[in-house]
């Protein structure tokens, strides 16, 4: 990543192709390839195997809290960010007459937990205006009854990228509602500060290049008496195996309560290795390798016969970028046909920039759609 040298090293797999679609699946350095085949020869030991996963389970939290600016007693592994989020929903306990602002740019996991008929909240919806999210906008929808403000820090759908510290001043002078952020298109791409939001969650199988099965959890210290996860369980409990135990069960505090059962394994031992990678070669060093990919990407996608459906302010993007065209479909086809990888779904054909791309790639890219547009 980064050099030559390191990206034929680390990740030989993407030898004769430019692979332009992290924000869909990240592709693993061979070290995350390593971890899975050590979990594999720890549980081969059977029960003597929980030490060393314990162990990684212990690694890959203070991993994560690095990732999240937190301690690690501040964040947990679950399944997935939807599990997260459901959680979450539950957590908030919301009462008939709360709002919870979620937006129109969103990933389906992160805004619909808040919408089914188990949250007793009414759901308010920031819109975009030409693809991207105007704070008044949303300052217009806060009120004496918002209690939960969810949103990404980068969409999925087109690379918006909130104004966060913008966000929380607006929040925050309008109310105490909770501010929920999910950080998977962001999480290993670019530097955070998630010092005022009260509950982080993440994806892992995407830009920290680790496995599916894992939902990363942080709620910092703060914020931890005003989320009640009251899911039955084992891990997640204060006492599961107690005298007690069949008198009441009493979820442990903050992030612990997100894991419910046994952790996934396999998926912690790679997300311990995902996020050793990325930090070893450091979020600022990607982000300022990849960010002029980025803008060279932008101003070529400007100048073709597409409809650009993300910001045309480089400030305003992480490391997606979405358009569509009549005739995507054969588009994708021609850009695969090349090995060039996009994602093609919703309506759109996305590109996605990581520490591992070159301007080669970006320029692949862009004349390949050149030519299959003439």
């Amino acid at each position: 990543m980064l050099t030559s040298e390191s990206r034929a090293r680390d990740f030989p797999h993407l030898e004769g192709q430019s692979y332009l679609n992290s924000a869909a699946e990240g592709v693993p350095p061979i070290s995350v390839g390593e971890a899975l085949a050590q979990y594999v020869k720890d549980k081969q030991t059977g029960m003597d195997g929980r030490v060393p996963h314990f162990e990684q389970w212990d690694q890959a939290r203070q991993q994560v809290g690095t990732a999240f600016g937190m301690e690690a007693d501040e964040v947990s592994i679950c399944s997935c960010s939807s599990e997260a989020f459901n959680l979450a929903a539950q957590a908030a306990r919301l009462q008939p007459g709360d709002e919870v602002i979620i937006n129109d740019l969103d990933f389906p996991a992160g805004s619909t937990p808040w919408m089914t008929d188990g949250c007793a909240a009414a759901t308010r919806v920031w819109r975009h205006r030409d693809w991207s999210l105007e704070l008044e906008d949303l300052a217009e929808l806060i009120t004496d009854r918002t209690r939960v403000v969810s949103t990404s820090l980068v969409s999925f759908f087109n690379g918006y990228m909130v104004p966060l510290p913008e966000l929380v001043k607006i929040v925050r002078a309008q109310s105490d509602a909770l501010i929920v952020v999910d950080v998977t298109q962001a999480l290993g791409r670019i530097p955070l500060d998630l010092s005022e939001v009260d509950l982080v969650i993440s994806s892992t199988h995407k830009w920290i290049l680790a496995s599916h099965g894992g939902g990363l959890v942080g709620m910092p210290a703060r914020s931890r008496d005003r989320w009640n996860v009251a899911a039955g369980g084992w891990f997640n409990l204060e006492d599961a195996f107690g005298d007690q135990r069949f008198d009441k069960a009493v979820t442990k505090p903050g992030a612990a309560a997100f894991t419910v059962g046994m952790p996934n394994f396999p998926a912690v031992y790679a997300i311990r290795a995902g996020l050793e990678y990325i930090h070893s070669i450091g979020v600022e060093a990607i982000n300022e390798a990849a960010r002029p990919l980025v803008a060279a990407c932008l101003e070529g996608l400007k100048k073709l016969s597409v409809e650009l459906i993300s910001p045309k302010d480089i400030n305003c993007v992480a490391g997606i970028l979405s358009f569509r065209h009549p005739d995507a479909e054969r588009l994708h086809q021609a850009l695969h046909d090349e090995k060039i990888h996009v994602m093609a779904h919703a309506g759109r054909l996305r590109i996605a920039i990581h520490g591992y791309n070159t301007m080669q790639d970006v320029e692949r890219l862009l004349a390949c759609i050149t030519t299959s547009l003439s």
